[in-house]
């Protein structure tokens, strides 16, 4: 067997949805990828996420379809609720829509069944600590690696954005949030978005007979050493005492959660350089306000890989594979951050924005979702390349 071409190997560094995303499509484009991880191995971590038409879409092309229905829940609507009363606001029909529930450990796990049947090689344990835009990549290991490609997938805490744009720092955005996973059997396929004024609180049903929590609270610090940590389920009780019964009941069969502070960077205005590209929440980091994370991490893995199958260079496919998706995510992010402002709405606004989201929900529901069209049915595998070939 002919070795192969430095050109043709590419390093995706970060075993997260994006980077596993990344990898399978490139390995299906014909590349050699090898997947670097700093975890031991991929485990049950996280909670759950929510995968929206746009992400389903690329995980159908790349043949996970049948895998992600055995792994998750349809979605049958969204369903706004007063989290004071506990009273639905509006019910907003997701039938019809490719809207799934799942947990991330068993997204995690699919996709990396996938890319090891394309012959991705995993390396867990294995940091990256700096890449050249030459493609030299070194391990905290000690090891040295060669590769026409080095894409950094690896989260906002991204080393090779570091190495793009020295000297950046996220910041904080007076936002802190806690999630947990609870046993609840025979709850509705709904996710509720249950508003309070300066918080409030997402559930959705997994597979299992679970619940997922994700709670979000106003607050005017954060420790900096904190990133994502154990904390006492009283504080997060405490934050939401007011709560309607429903929903602190629910908190209080929390027995375990994770807190973090919700820090981002601006989105890069250069995702590559030379060869180092960056992917996911290392390009552009979201906010939890949209459910989208996953899904433009996975859309940006499908779109790397068919810009790099689609032209001779490097270079070219880079920059298409940037001015593709820059504008996307800049304005999925500005529609996620335009959320967290409408559900933590007080007083008379507050009133106000809940009676207007009734009467759409009367009146024409439909147009509730036709309005986020230019988000959910948006399928990044349209003009498809042979990065979906099987």
């Amino acid at each position: 067997m002919r070795p192969v071409p430095p050109r043709r190997r590419i390093i995706v560094a970060g075993g997260g949805i994006g980077g596993l995303t990344a990898a399978l499509g490139l390995a299906r484009a014909g590349r050699e990828v090898t997947l670097l991880e700093r975890a031991g191995d991929f485990g049950a971590v996280g909670a759950g996420l929510q995968i929206t038409p746009n992400g389903a879409a690329v995980l159908s092309a790349l043949g996970l379809g049948p895998a992600l229905d055995a792994a998750g829940l349809r979605a049958a609507a969204v369903v706004p609720t007063d989290g004071l009363t506990g009273r639905p606001i509006a019910r907003f029909d997701l039938s019809g829509r490719d809207y799934r529930f799942l947990h991330r450990a068993d997204l995690i796990d699919l996709l990396a069944e996938a890319v090891r049947r394309e012959g991705v090689e995993i390396r867990h344990g294995t940091e990256l600590v700096s890449a050249g835009a030459d493609g030299h990549v070194s391990t905290a290991d000690g090891r040295d690696l060669q590769a026409g490609l080095v894409v950094g997938a690896d989260g906002i805490r991204s080393t090779l954005r570091g190495l793009l744009r020295p000297g950046e720092a996220p910041f904080f955005t007076g936002q802190v949030a806690w999630r947990a996973v609870i046993d609840a059997p025979d709850q509705p396929a709904e996710a509720r978005i249950w508003m309070l004024p300066g918080r409030h609180v997402v559930t959705y049903p997994l597979p299992g007979g679970r619940l997922n929590i994700v709670a979000v609270r106003e607050q005017g610090g954060w420790a900096p050493e904190g990133w994502d940590h154990p904390d006492d389920p009283d504080n997060l009780r405490s934050a939401f005492a007011d709560a309607a019964p429903e929903l602190r009941g629910w908190l209080g069969r929390i027995g375990a959660v994770r807190l973090w502070g919700l820090f981002r960077h601006e989105v890069a205005p250069r995702w590559h350089d030379g060869a180092r590209v960056l992917l996911g929440d290392a390009a552009h980091p979201t906010l939890p306000f949209l459910a989208q994370g996953a899904n433009l991490a996975i859309e940006d893995g499908w779109v790397l890989a068919d810009c790099l199958a689609r032209e001779a260079g490097h270079e070219a496919a880079l920059a298409r594979y940037q001015a593709l998706r820059r504008p996307r995510v800049v304005r999925a992010i500005a529609a996620a951050n335009a959320n967290a402002r409408n559900y933590h709405l007080r007083g008379p606004a507050r009133r106000v924005a809940h009676l207007g989201l009734g009467l759409l929900g009367r009146v024409a529901p439909g147009r509730f979702l036709d309005r986020m069209d230019w988000l959910y049915g948006y399928d990044a595998t349209r003009d498809t390349g042979v990065a979906g070939r099987a």
